[in-house]
């Protein structure tokens, strides 16, 4: 009995790495073209952006560059690689476990001593020379979830006692664990992709309308009850009122990218480095904008752009529901962050503090990047085929 009970636990750990019978296809060569293109042009900028720092506080002017190798690319091209293994399917059995693992992580940033703080943020977990932040897992973890359970709920979702007040519980929970850390960036990607996801998912327009004006109010009170918060957003809106303040870092990426004319001062030759905060991380941008110019920029976003379009193209051609949602999910979370990131560099929109997705020095935003690729991947395999 207990041999058998052995055997079907090994069975059921297996199943998902067993490639489906006579279905299945080459993946989406074109998406992963655009990732591995951005991986790379991310450690020659990386290298560019953090040189000065490193060599400033290691002695060693690749240093994280060597750390972006090791503690997220490496490690994020084996998760990548088990995540194109693993059916995409399998995620609909455990989509509760991803929810409660969801909490708990949030919670462990929140009431142990393993965590730490960086700025104003405290939501990291260390072990020892290693640090993750939870908040990256469960970006990808919620859309797992929420896919598996919109696609249960079918057409139960328009209702307000199955859908909405559901999903408003959950995402309030979510909400105040992040906010109390408090990570408003990674806060606003969560929410804005939960919504996209609900309302793709054949939502009410008036409950979707309800909780955007719900939430326009909640997210007033946070900029109003945190200084710094309020800070942002009036140097968002000028700059000028504090250029050695609240104001210098949207003041040193303006220049930065002003200073790059068409073409760009060249690979390495940033200036503004050494005045911007953060240059390896919410600042790198506005680096690259400096050394390689508007015309190169455009490209670079097209990229972007380019790797959202297949990610929606897996999508339209997706098998079912779980899949569908998954990868708009996916897609859409990236859009998002890559615009929140490029937007507040440019002043289109208030500072938040998130990365530049494959970019930015970060393993754990790398490595839960890489993840939701890889997944998109599976997913690409049993779409209908299209180029």
């Amino acid at each position: 009995m207990l041999a058998r009970k052995r055997n079907s636990l090994l069975t059921w750990l297996l199943e998902p790495f067993i490639p489906r019978r006579g279905q299945g296809h080459q993946p989406d060569f074109l998406l992963l073209a655009s990732v591995g293109i951005l991986l790379i042009l991310g450690l020659f900028f990386l290298s560019s952006a953090s040189s000065t720092a490193a060599f400033y506080k290691y002695g060693d002017s690749y240093f994280y560059v060597k750390q972006q190798l090791t503690h997220g690319l490496l490690f994020g091209l084996i998760i990548f690689y088990i995540a194109v293994r693993i059916d995409y399917q399998f995620y609909r059995k455990i989509a509760p476990v991803f929810l409660i693992l969801s909490f708990i992580l949030l919670s462990l940033v929140l009431i142990t001593n393993l965590s730490n703080d960086y700025g104003t943020a405290r939501s990291w977990i260390v072990f020892g020379s290693y640090s993750f932040q939870p908040s990256e897992l469960v970006k990808l973890l919620f859309i797992l979830f929420l896919a598996a359970w919109f696609e249960r709920l079918g057409q139960r979702i328009k209702y307000f006692s199955s859908g909405t007040l559901p999903f408003l519980i959950i995402l309030g929970i979510l909400s105040f664990l992040i906010a109390w850390q408090p990570d408003i960036g990674t806060l606003l990607i969560i929410v804005l992709v939960a919504l996209v996801m609900y309302w793709l998912a054949g939502a009410s327009w008036r409950h979707l309308g309800a909780i955007l004006a719900l939430g326009a109010i909640l997210f007033t009170i946070l900029i109003k009850t945190a200084p710094y918060r309020l800070n942002r957003l009036v140097a968002w809106l000028n700059p000028n009122i504090d250029p050695e303040g609240i104001g210098w870092q949207i003041k040193q990426s303006i220049i930065a990218v002003g200073s790059g004319g068409w073409l760009g001062l060249g690979l390495g030759s940033s200036r503004q480095k050494s005045y911007l905060p953060q240059p390896a991380n919410d600042s790198i941008f506005s680096i690259i904008a400096e050394e390689m110019g508007f015309i190169f920029c455009l490209f670079f976003i097209a990229l972007f752009v380019f790797l959202v379009y297949r990610g929606f193209k897996i999508a339209r051609n997706a098998p079912d529901v779980l899949a569908k949602l998954t990868a708009l999910g996916i897609s859409s979370w990236l859009a998002i962050q890559v615009l929140i990131n490029i937007g507040g560099m440019l002043q289109v929109m208030p500072l938040t503090g998130v990365p530049l997705s494959f970019i930015s020095l970060g393993g754990s935003n790398l490595v839960v990047t890489l993840a939701a690729v890889g997944i998109m991947t599976n997913i690409s395999k049993f779409s209908s085929y299209e180029a």
